[in-house]
């Protein structure tokens, strides 16, 4: 039976809150925390009357180091759950180590003011987490996170060999509005307006954002569905832990309406990091656009469709070409039901508290920091459909693999 203190209260967040309260025979104790209270106090509102579960609350500034660690001793978790943003990771695992608490997370860190996103800084923290006898689990979400388990579970039990992973991830759905994000505005944008990278015979090579293509046909109805060609972190640790890889990339679906959209904003400067004065103040232009797009968490209700996220994974078994697609789908109007979520959301935060539930029971208890493809995918695939994602494997032709 373990404590959990949850910290940030968007749309992920709220998801993880349900899913701990659901899971009451590992988590029985949940403190959910945001700069934000008031967001808390209605995720709370919300499971005392879907479950009829008591979760507590507080204020916190995750970017405040000694008072998130006064509320760390004071409370003493067993595990911190960071579902706030990337800037703020090395700050709570900072406070982690002074309190002495496990942590877990679901995407990896980046500076405020410079869109890149890499490991680095998160691994430096390798020693200084095994010496104090505590686990940080780095990218437990989908993507990074379930991914990560998915070539896991392909290395142990699909192949000998790993040549080549194509990880996918297309939203089918549609929620009727001109133009939003699936999860938070800036991060999203930073995300696909960075250069596109893969990994290649032991070398990351870059494309120009949005410059490779492809269309790709998915099951239960979606498909085929044009993706292209992102730099996405799982990417990084996934190329040093796969036993004889050649290549792997990241692939997202998006809409010719979506993309109209995001031009526009480009060409007219609106996606720019770097501040510009206006009425005599600095602000950035994208986190003024986040401010006027729609809340994420607002698009559940009228969201309907489907998404698939997997890994179509080549190499060799038996001295046999093989080719498999390990993968999940979700649908929005379920995902609506049981957390009063959209499907994006849902896929983050139920891996989250997957992950959670490993490093709590000790499945996947070790000292140091860890990405997701370093622990055993077995317990983690048997838990995570009774959380509320189901996943599946499909034996494909080699010949039909993305080129």
């Amino acid at each position: 039976m373990s404590k959990v203190v949850i910290v940030g209260a968007g749309g992920v967040g709220k998801v993880v809150a349900h899913k701990c309260a659901q899971a009451e025979n590992i988590f029985t104790d949940i403190l959910l925390a945001s700069r934000t209270v008031e967001k808390c106090d209605l995720i709370a509102e919300e499971i005392q009357r879907m479950r009829g579960k008591t979760i507590r609350t507080c204020a916190l500034d995750a970017d405040n180091v000694p008072q998130v660690t006064r509320l760390l001793e004071s409370e003493k978790p067993d595990l911190l759950i960071n579902v706030a943003l990337p800037y703020q990771d090395l700050n709570l695992m900072d406070a982690c180590l002074a309190a002495g608490v496990d942590y877990i997370d679901t995407a990896n860190y980046e500076p405020l003011d410079t869109p890149k996103f890499e490991y680095k800084w998160q691994w430096a923290y390798k020693e200084r987490f095994k010496e104090a006898g505590l686990m940080a689990l780095l990218g437990s979400g989908f993507d990074p996170g379930v991914t990560n388990v998915f070539c896991a579970y392909a290395q142990k039990h699909l192949f000998d060999e790993i040549h080549t992973v194509d990880i996918v991830d297309v939203n089918a759905g549609n929620h009727g509005l001109p133009f939003a994000t699936n999860f938070n505005p800036e991060i999203n944008i930073r995300e696909i307006t960075q250069e596109g990278r893969y990994w290649e015979e032991g070398e990351f090579k870059a494309v120009s954002p949005m410059s490779v293509k492809c269309d790709y046909t998915f099951p239960a109805g979606i498909g085929s569905q044009p993706l292209y060609l992102l730099y996405h972190e799982e990417l990084e640790s996934l190329a040093l832990n796969l036993k004889g890889l050649k290549r792997i990339r990241f692939w997202m679906g998006f809409s010719e309406n979506y993309l109209n959209h995001l031009n526009v904003l480009q060409n007219v400067g609106m996606t720019a990091h770097e501040p510009v004065m206006f009425e005599g103040k600095a602000i950035s232009p994208v986190a003024f656009l986040r401010s006027v797009l729609p809340d994420p968490a607002s698009l559940a209700e009228r969201y309907t469709g489907k998404i698939c996220i997997g890994c179509d994974i080549t190499g060799v078994k038996d001295g046999q070409v093989k080719r498999y697609f390990v993968r999940s789908i979700l649908d929005h109007v379920d995902t609506y039901k049981d957390t009063r979520s959209q499907a994006i959301s849902y896929s983050t935060g139920v891996p989250a508290v997957t992950g959670a539930a490993m490093v709590a029971t000790g499945k996947w208890h070790k000292d140091g920091v860890y990405n997701m493809e370093q622990c055993d995918p077995d317990p983690f695939l048997e838990l995570m459909p009774k959380l509320g994602i189901t996943w599946g494997v499909e034996e494909l032709d080699p010949a039909g693999a993305i080129k």
